[in-house]
């Protein structure tokens, strides 16, 4: 029991994860992909990133599940998995950048990668090549690096897929299926880097109630919301957690 008590985060840390989770929860449930872009940043200001990434790691092995049923008669099954599948290549690289890299230098590119998709999502790009299966894999790739290194494994497909013209409940329905398939790749590499420990529990424990609720209520939304909504209201959402994660305002929050 003292060895459980004694790796218990600070009542702080354990605050404002849990909202970084309501807000990553609703992102995730209404878009499908943005858990990472909203919890990572957020979370990252409070515990730090090495922290705060594998905890989204455990919340995203649960949360995949409840949405599976639902993704996989309306996915794109073929490109999801030869997706997925790169993506699995590539997560050990970047879970191994992870656990060797400066905490506050990780931030900033994190909230510069965030910066730069919400740039090219809403810049109204669309790309017009064909959807050949290397491309899929390079998209793949990309994403498995992102992901290894910080959960972020979820732009680089949706940028392909908003570039596409996919339709929401398509391309939700894409995200959904390949995130249910990469995070088992994401957990088992975090675990052999060792970037799961007590701490880490505690903390997906407290954010976990609140990672729910905000599933459930991103899920209520998605169904309210048209095309064009949908869209503006993941970008603004991705754009706010940027802002909001720079180590610039670490004075203020104490780190």
């Amino acid at each position: 029991m003292d060895l459980l008590l004694g790796h218990l985060p600070a009542m702080g840390a354990i605050l404002g994860i849990a909202a970084a989770a309501v807000l990553g929860g609703l992102s995730r449930g209404f878009s499908g992909f943005g858990a990472a872009l909203v919890f990572v940043p957020l979370a990252s200001a409070a515990v730090g990133p090495k922290a705060a990434v594998p905890v989204l790691a455990l919340l995203e092995s649960v949360s995949c599940l409840a949405f599976l049923p639902g993704a996989w008669p309306r996915a794109a099954r073929r490109e999801v998995a030869i997706m997925a599948a790169a993506a699995i290549c590539a997560v050990p690289v970047g879970a191994i950048i992870l656990a060797l890299t400066d905490p506050v230098a990780l931030r900033w590119a994190l909230a510069g990668l965030v910066l730069l998709a919400v740039a090219v999502l809403a810049s109204g790009w669309r790309y017009r090549g064909p959807d050949s299966v290397s491309a899929v894999l390079g998209v793949g790739a990309a994403g498995g690096l992102m992901s290894g290194t910080a959960m972020l494994g979820g732009i680089a497909p949706a940028v392909w897929w908003f570039g596409r013209s996919a339709a929401a409940a398509t391309m939700r329905a894409n995200m959904n299926l390949y995130f249910a398939i990469l995070t088992v790749a994401v957990v088992a590499a975090y675990a052999w880097s060792g970037l799961f420990g007590w701490e880490t529990a505690w903390l997906a424990l407290a954010a976990g109630p609140s990672y729910a609720a905000g599933l459930w209520g991103g899920t209520a939304l998605f169904g309210l919301a048209s095309e064009r909504v949908f869209r503006r209201a993941g970008y603004a959402l991705i754009l706010a957690a940027a802002v909001l994660g720079l180590p610039l305002w670490d004075p203020l929050t104490g780190r």
